[in-house]
């Protein structure tokens, strides 16, 4: 089914602090985030017409632009604001919103000391990452082409535009071989997460999860962490390698795109179940941002 590009869309979008028409909201070819990745961003899931973790993902673009050396020029306030009257004016009541902030056009090279940081918020109609079937028997995945970096040689605190060229390359190889994303190693060889989701791996029926020092520690992940203590499942965070899949009953991601989404396959080397504990943090997830945790919580 083709897709309306994006730049063709019906709406508006929250543009440095004004609505403006959704095809007025463009750019100079010349600004330096197009030429450095010098942007930061969000993404968001809206439920039932509340957005999930709102200021949390909004305090985490301030955190990713100091981390890129800059101050994002909205409070989290205002952007919470602005992300619900985004919401509102585009009539959804289930629905994504990507706020990002990049360097504007106002210096060329390397250096970027006197651009103008800009702000913008889109929402849009975007249904489940993968899709409803994959989601129910578990997706497939190969194994990327890229590593994560060190935190030495790239600022991965920061959920940065840059950082997501090796995840759509790594992505694209393992499209076009069949899978659906890709397992993406650390540069120390550990279990790091898929190209955009982090991973759960289920042994002997306590959760594992990779430490989270190369790459973000996901707002999901953390709501789903504390979905599995409330259940009584013990989870530890720690280095993983490779081999220890080979330990694992279940395994699932967790995204704001994902939400949380088993996994079936790794290549040809491992398979794993949608056992009982992927099932139940699928449900309590779904109930929590849906506003039924309590109900959840108490079957």
């Amino acid at each position: 089914m083709h897709e309306t590009p994006y730049d063709d869309r019906e709406g508006v979008i929250w543009f440095n602090g004004d609505f403006v028409p959704w095809a007025d909201a463009k750019l100079h070819v010349l600004n330096h985030a197009l030429h450095y990745a010098s942007a930061v961003f969000e993404g968001m899931r809206a439920y039932n017409g509340e957005i999930f973790e709102l200021t949390a993902h909004n305090e985490r673009l301030h955190n990713s632009g100091k981390v890129l050396g800059f101050d994002v020029p909205y409070t989290v306030a205002e952007l919470d604001d602005a992300c619900r009257e985004a919401l509102s004016r585009a009539g959804l009541t289930d629905a994504y919103l990507r706020p990002i902030a990049w360097r504007g056009p106002e210096q060329m090279g390397v250096s970027a000391q006197k651009c103008e940081i800009q702000v913008a918020i889109a929402v849009w109609e975007w249904p489940s990452y993968f899709t409803p079937e994959a989601r129910m028997k578990g997706i497939e995945l190969d194994w990327a082409i890229y590593r994560r970096p060190d935190p030495l040689t790239a600022p991965v605190s920061a959920k940065a535009a840059g950082l997501y060229m090796i995840c759509t390359l790594s992505k694209h190889a393992a499209e076009a071989k069949g899978y659906s994303d890709a397992l993406m190693l650390d540069w120390r060889g550990q279990l790091a997460e898929t190209t955009g989701a982090n991973m759960f791996l289920v042994i002997d029926g306590k959760i594992h999860t990779p430490t989270p020092d190369c790459f973000l520690d996901g707002i999901t992940r953390r709501s789903v962490i504390n979905l599995a203590k409330k259940r009584g499942y013990e989870v530890i965070e720690r280095a993983i390698m490779p081999e220890e899949l080979s330990d694992a009953t279940e395994m699932f991601v967790t995204g704001t795109a994902a939400e949380v989404t088993p996994i079936a396959k790794i290549a040809d080397d491992h398979a794993f179940t949608v056992g009982d504990i992927t099932k139940t943090l699928m449900q309590d997830y779904d109930a929590l941002v849906n506003g039924r945790a309590e109900a959840a919580a108490a079957e």
